[in-house]
């Protein structure tokens, strides 16, 4: 079985998708810790997010070993990065067989990121769109950068969602979108639990119904 979940940054998207892993026994992938790799790769080599050819190049000899272990892929600034890299089609064509071989490979796999529903794994099982308020996604950023010690604007951040919003679901590239056949949960008022409860509820009407 595999679950796909899509949505905006901020939106819960990453810890929901944890939580459903563990719950089920799945193998889980953060996809947007790769493209968050490549971008910090080009920086730590001084080359400009901008240059689609090294960035893809890049994408197609990525180390994924280490990814869920690498603090410098957290943070705003590092999410904004991935979003200019995300981008550009070589990059994602390049990341694309692995993020489809992950799914393959494990007897069950909860993947998520902005285009898993609607490219990466089309035929998946399971789909959620988790989507929240631009201020909430906000706050919560907020939040989680402040809990680890990192200085932190409320309204600089909503800013950087709003943008980062704006750039995914306009690009020409897989653009950001919930699947023709997704469930969308919108987690403004829920809590991690509570977001929790209701995705399992979804997953569970979607199992008992095949």
């Amino acid at each position: 079985m595999i679950i796909a979940i899509d949505g905006p940054a901020a939106s819960g998207k990453g810890t929901l998708g944890k939580r459903l892993a563990e719950h089920y026994g799945f193998a889980h992938l953060d996809t947007g810790l790769l493209y968050r790799a490549v971008a910090r790769v080009l920086m730590d080599r001084d080359i400009p997010l901008a240059d689609q050819a090294a960035a893809t190049e890049v994408a197609q000899n990525l180390d994924v070993s280490h990814l869920e272990d690498d603090s410098r892929l957290r943070g705003a600034a590092m999410g904004e990065a991935a979003s200019v890299v995300s981008a550009y089609q070589p990059v994602r064509d390049a990341l694309l067989a692995f993020q489809r071989q992950f799914g393959v490979k494990a007897s069950g796999a909860v993947l998520d990121g902005r285009d898993i529903g609607t490219v990466v794994c089309p035929d998946a099982e399971v789909k959620l769109f988790i989507t929240a308020a631009p201020e909430e996604r906000a706050r919560r950023r907020h939040r989680e950068l402040l809990s680890r010690g990192e200085q932190a604007e409320y309204e600089t951040i909503l800013v950087d969602i709003r943008r980062r919003d704006e750039r995914d679901m306009t690009r020409s590239t897989a653009p950001l979108k919930a699947a023709a056949d997704a469930v969308t949960l919108d987690t403004t008022h829920l809590d991690a639990d509570g977001a929790f409860r209701a995705a399992l509820a979804i997953v569970e009407r979607k199992r008992t119904s095949k």
